[in-house]
């Protein structure tokens, strides 16, 4: 993975392979980022003109090659676009320089080593084009005959040295430490949701969990089949049983002595979904290796918050199964006898994330934590209202859905609060049975977010984020955002981590 340096070398005498700087729209045509002085200056001021020349815009994403000027050890100047100029006296935010890093560092692709002399104006800024790079930088080809991580027969950019930041400032430091830690597992996360599903089951994907858990002192518990039918797990069990690949209950725990506060995360992880019985068409189901995004998602969350000794016990739950149609398969008109006892007539076998969850919410809800946020790529519904890049929040408290909105803007992650409408439950009435898997078509996620809420425990803060539409980018790479798996909720559960840790939530 991409190595993260703090330089403070002048940028003209830094050996790399390309040295990146920063270009934003003005008013009359681009503009040179602050960072890129010196460059500028050994270019005699020019280096606006010469991009405006070679059509660069500064518009956001762009990014332009040009030979570097000369006395520069480096042969190359990438310059990546940012936006609009900020107002006088504002600096760029956050995410404007996150996609910028991505941006370039996916167009060095091949390069061994870049220096990035973009606009830092603090640690946080640092951060930020640290977590971009190496996000940007990812790339997954471990079934390709180039291998080794090579990208187009290119390997990832290796090394990044940031220009402008302070190598023995604590601040600056800690800022890099944490860009690692979550860099490296929200990249893990992407691996698993890219990696093929005959590879990938709910077996193996325990498997991952247990060696990480060893690897960062996290205690790992893993429930089998028999474990689960001991248990009462209807669930998972009704979702798993069309499947040769036995399903998995994962429980993280990463515990912390200074704690006052414990979070729960629970994660769907349907390592495959052809529907089941109520099979998907084609078309359909050619992604559905995705499906399991949510538990990743968790997955990297816990690990990262472990690594970063944050001060909050975080519990992270795997509902893991494969939902494939046989002779074993759970019907539409079946009854499951869920964890909690209730029992749900299944209308749709395609509606199986919401059956998984409900059985680990259940169980999660038995710790009692101070509040429970559940991942899922649980609903096409969702993907309509908002898109593929926005994620939908619900919650059982206003206020602990703003909050998680807010952190998630504060990352860099794009969400949205919806409701959790009374009248659509009544949709979800059985006569067979305690509530159906299925309820009204329109606001179809908004059901499902509804039907999750009957699995919590009384008096506990919860919330739901669907994740259907950004967890699985189909389109090409934007930012510092790949094609396929994303990553996406593991900086928003790492930042409520982090604010819970702080006592700024909850």
């Amino acid at each position: 993975m991409t190595a993260l340096t703090l330089s403070t070398a002048a940028a003209s005498g830094l050996r790399a392979d390309a040295i990146v700087v920063g270009v934003a729209k003005g008013p009359k045509g681009p503009v040179v980022a602050p960072g890129a002085e010196a460059v500028d200056k050994a270019y005699d001021g020019r280096l606006a003109g010469i991009l405006e020349t070679l059509g660069a815009s500064g518009a956001e994403g762009e990014v332009t090659k040009l030979p570097a000027p000369s006395g520069f050890k480096v042969p190359v100047v990438v310059a990546v676009g940012l936006g609009a100029v900020p107002e006088q006296d504002d600096t760029y935010d956050a995410e404007v320089l996150r996609r910028a890093a991505g941006a370039a560092a996916r167009a060095l692709a091949g390069a061994k080593k870049a220096a990035f002399a973009l606009p830092i104006a603090d640690p946080a800024d640092a951060g930020a084009v640290a977590e971009g790079a190496r996000l940007g930088a990812y790339a997954f080809d471990a079934y390709k005959e180039t291998g080794n991580g090579a990208k187009n027969g290119k390997a990832p950019l290796a090394e990044v040295a940031l220009i402008g930041g302070k190598p023995r400032d604590a601040a600056y430091k800690a800022a890099i430490a944490r860009a690692t830690a979550v860099t490296e597992e929200l990249n893990r996360a992407r691996d698993l949701i890219n990696t093929p599903p005959n590879d990938l089951n709910p077996e193996s994907f325990a498997a991952v969990v247990s060696a990480a858990g060893k690897e960062h002192g996290i205690k790992v518990q893993v429930l089998d089949e028999k474990a689960l039918e001991k248990g009462g797990y209807g669930g998972i069990l009704g979702v798993g049983k069309g499947s040769a690949a036995g399903p998995r209950l994962v429980k993280l725990s990463y515990t912390s002595a200074k704690a006052t506060k414990h979070l729960a995360f629970v994660g769907k992880g349907i390592t495959y979904d052809s529907g089941g019985i109520s099979l998907k068409p084609a078309g359909h189901n050619e992604t559905m290796k995705c499906d399991m995004s949510g538990a990743a998602a968790v997955f990297a969350a816990v690990v990262a918050a472990a690594r970063l000794g944050l001060e909050v016990n975080v519990t992270g739950w795997l509902a893991l199964a494969e939902n494939m149609p046989s002779g074993t398969a759970t019907r539409p008109g079946d009854v499951l006898r869920m964890y909690s006892g209730k029992t749900v007539e299944v209308l749709n076998t395609d509606a199986e994330g919401r059956l998984v969850l409900a059985d680990a919410l259940w169980k999660a809800s038995e710790e009692k934590p101070d509040a429970i946020v559940d991942v899922a790529t649980l609903t096409g519904a969702m993907v309509l209202a908002l898109g593929n890049r926005t994620f939908g929040v619900m919650a059982n408290d206003d206020a602990f859905r703003a909050s998680i909105v807010e952190a998630a803007e504060e990352v860099g992650e794009e969400s949205w609060p919806m409701p959790l409408p009374e009248h659509l439950r009544k949709g979800m009435d059985s006569p067979t049975a305690d509530i159906a898997n299925m309820g009204e078509r329109m606001g179809g996620g908004l059901v499902a977010g509804l039907f999750l809420r009957e699995f919590v425990g009384e008096g506990i803060t919860w919330a739901h984020l669907d994740i259907a539409g950004p967890a699985f980018n189909e389109s090409g790479p934007f930012g510092y955002t790949p094609k396929g798996g994303t990553g996406s909720a593991v900086r928003t559960l790492v930042r409520l981590a982090e604010l819970t840790a702080a006592g700024d939530l909850g």
